[in-house]
């Protein structure tokens, strides 16, 4: 028997990309990859993330421009699109804090926790917005200066954010609103939340070009952490430093791998090729890798689990790859303005 497409029965769903320098949200029909729609928002983007229960889209607004520890100044503003009529119905200003990133959904708690950098006499934190009335209800300090990606556990009562260069990824109580444990990792980027663990990327990418020729780098990979002890128990190693991760329906970890040499004229560095790595979330074994494109720095999938999406930031492209055979089904073009390029990124399912 013929397996089936994993573009199959896909018709009505959307992709929405963020570019950066677009300033915009680009919409793509998800059976196709066919452009439909793009809306300007205020500048700039980053992260991205669907609400099926208001069928909304929730994207921060970072900087005024740049990225992290080279910007021009930090934005305050979440901004909210219908995800049906592609508008923007609200601007929701979180001042007075500042460099809103990361995005995490509790739906059935109505919950929207965003990370916001840290400032004078404060740690950054999590905001918590009620998405029902789109409402800031209360603040989660994390106890580090830069919170930048934030997740959940699936039962939605604890939150962990990864701290670029603080030395630990921060446990926070949902229900209480407290910080409750430190988990040890030199720096970290992005992460995944599943039952049972958490997968950190680590170390920070910006501190892999830190050290002194010669000097001791810590091992790029994923740490994995128990989230029962609160303690890195594992590691999965890899080449290249891994920015972005994602867990699918289907239980497969999901690294970007941003292959970087260093570049005396460019904090990025210089760029080549990225790798999404596969990996087993039980049996932490490696399925595969896939060639993307330059600096993978967001990865999503399809409810399902059989596609995923990569974006790239510097070559400002989304890579679909078919998750069932590990082979590369299209790449996708993102409009932009300059540096940098596509970012966040939500699959947004037909209405029913």
């Amino acid at each position: 028997m013929q397996q089936q497409s994993p573009r199959a029965g896909r018709e009505g769903d959307v992709l929405a990309v963020v570019s950066q320098s677009g300033p915009t949200v680009s919409f793509f029909d998800a059976a196709s990859d066919r452009h439909l729609e793009t809306l300007e928002v205020l500048a700039e983007p980053h992260e991205l993330l669907f609400d099926p229960t208001q069928r909304l889209l929730w994207c921060t607004t970072t900087y005024d421009s740049g990225y992290y520890h080279a910007n021009s100044g930090r934005r305050t503003e979440v901004t909210v699109i219908d995800a049906d009529t592609r508008r923007i119905v609200e601007v929701i200003d979180l001042a007075p804090e500042h460099g809103p990133h990361g995005l995490a959904l509790d739906a059935g708690r109505g919950r929207l926790y965003v990370s916001v950098e840290g400032g004078a006499g404060r740690p950054g934190g999590v905001v918590v917005i009620d998405t029902a009335t789109r409402k800031p209800v209360g603040r989660i300090d994390t106890d580090a200066p830069g919170p930048h990606w934030f997740a959940i556990d699936p039962s939605g009562t604890t939150g962990y954010a990864t701290n670029k260069e603080a030395p630990f990824v921060s446990v926070v109580d949902l229900e209480r609103g407290t910080l409750t444990a430190k988990i040890e990792v030199p720096g970290s980027e992005g992460l995944a939340v599943s039952a049972d663990h958490a997968f950190v990327a680590s170390p920070y990418g910006g501190s892999f070009f830190d050290f002194a020729e010669g000097e001791d780098r810590p091992a790029t990979g994923i740490r994995i952490v128990d989230r029962r002890t609160a303690t890195v128990v594992d590691t999965l190693p890899t080449e290249n430093v891994v920015l972005p991760m994602h867990l699918t329906s289907t239980g497969l970890v999901l690294a970007g791998q941003a292959r970087i040499e260093p570049d005396p004229d460019s904090r990025l560095g210089r760029q080549a090729p990225g790798r999404l790595s596969v990996f087993s979330a039980t049996t932490r074994e490696r399925v595969g890798e896939v060639e993307v494109g330059l600096c993978p720095l967001t990865i999503s999938s399809s409810p399902d689990g059989r596609l995923a999406y990569v974006a790239s930031v510097v070559s400002s492209t989304v890579d679909v790859v078919d998750l069932d055979t590990l082979e590369p089904l299209a790449r996708i073009d993102i409009p932009r303005k300059g540096e940098p390029g596509a970012h966040g990124l939500a699959y947004v399912p037909r209405a029913v």
